[in-house]
């Protein structure tokens, strides 16, 4: 049994596999994203999950064979990376695991753990690829001077346009109305205090704001229509850096993929595409990245398994 945990910025996705790739169960708990509340949000998190998988699978957490966990923000301070690392121990009972950035369960996922690179774009944005051995990560600079396409910064490109509006430095569009209303607005300068004082900044709360530069979009507003195809732009570039720090062969069709929810938007991804030479291979992604992280985790423990091997748990007999 394989265990793969995906921890986003907004949820944490836990699956367990059988040795012959079939889901036999998969869990959801809050984010494990500690950097606003503290690293001790994650172990009750991680063994709520673990937990309700295992009692779903009808298995003890002593049958899991090895795990890998994908963790926020993993290895960008570097005085919490050893405690993030022994806390699964607590809950196994052992050391089969690893812990990594859950930028690994978007690529395991998008791309079936094979050679290539995967663009993550939810709440925050990273890349991540795989070339004969090496590893690469880009982007994952964090919200306040990162994260370039994420649904933070769509949301923030989208706050600012509607200020703009406002203002009339912009001329106003479907947006403003949009973000009056997502807002809940009573007067235009309320925005600051809505996200300032009440949300106090937080991060999942701006990011989902970017559903409405979405919606503006969709209604035919040429700013927000801007903002995501930049967003698009954007996250096409690390592609490109991606493959030079692999050293992929000149003449190679990359293969790349994509996952979050900021790819949901037409926008973005058509750009995306766009921005992409024909040295590129773009594929869909294949597996959601908590399945990914219990494949890599087979991969880990020696058991190597192909993407098409893997069956989800819809796929089990009732």
């Amino acid at each position: 049994m394989f265990l793969g945990v995906d921890g986003g910025g907004t949820k944490t996705a836990f699956c367990l596999m059988g040795l012959d790739g079939q889901v036999v169960a998969e869990a959801r708990t809050a984010s494990v994203y500690y950097l606003s509340e503290g690293v001790q949000i994650v172990e009750p998190l991680l063994r709520q999950g673990i937990g309700e998988a295992c009692q779903a699978a009808g298995v003890q957490v002593a049958d899991i064979a090895y795990a890998f966990f994908g963790l926020p923000a993993y290895g960008e301070i570097s005085a919490d990376v050893p405690v993030l690392d022994a806390i699964p121990a607590r809950i196994l009972g052992s050391r089969n695991y690893r812990c990594g950035n859950d930028m690994i369960c978007g690529w395991a996922g998008s791309l079936g753990a094979i050679d290539g690179i995967n663009v993550v774009a939810g709440t925050g944005s990273i890349a991540y690829g795989e070339h004969d051995g090496r590893q690469w990560r880009g982007g994952g600079w964090s919200e306040l001077f990162g994260d370039e396409g994420s649904g933070y910064w769509v949301a923030i490109q989208g706050l600012n346009a509607f200020s703009r509006m406002v203002d009339g430095r912009l001329p106003a569009g479907p947006l403003a109305g949009e973000m009056r209303q997502a807002l809940g607005l009573a007067a235009d300068f309320d925005a600051i205090d809505v996200v300032v004082n009440r949300w106090h900044g937080d991060r999942g709360r701006i990011a989902n704001l970017s559903k409405v530069v979405v919606r503006a979009a969709e209604a035919g507003d040429a700013v927000a229509t801007g903002v995501l195809r930049e967003a698009g732009r954007e996250l096409a570039l690390l592609v490109d850096v991606g493959r030079a720090a692999l050293e992929f062969e000149a003449a190679q069709r990359v293969p790349v993929s994509y996952s979050g929810g900021v790819f949901g938007s037409a926008h973005v991804l058509s750009s995306f595409r766009d921005a992409l030479s024909l040295e590129y291979d773009l594929r869909e992604p294949l597996l959601e990245p908590h399945i990914g992280a219990a494949l890599y985790a087979a991969r880990l423990h020696g058991h190597p398994l192909r993407a098409e091997q893997v069956r989800p748990a819809a796929s089990l007999p009732h």
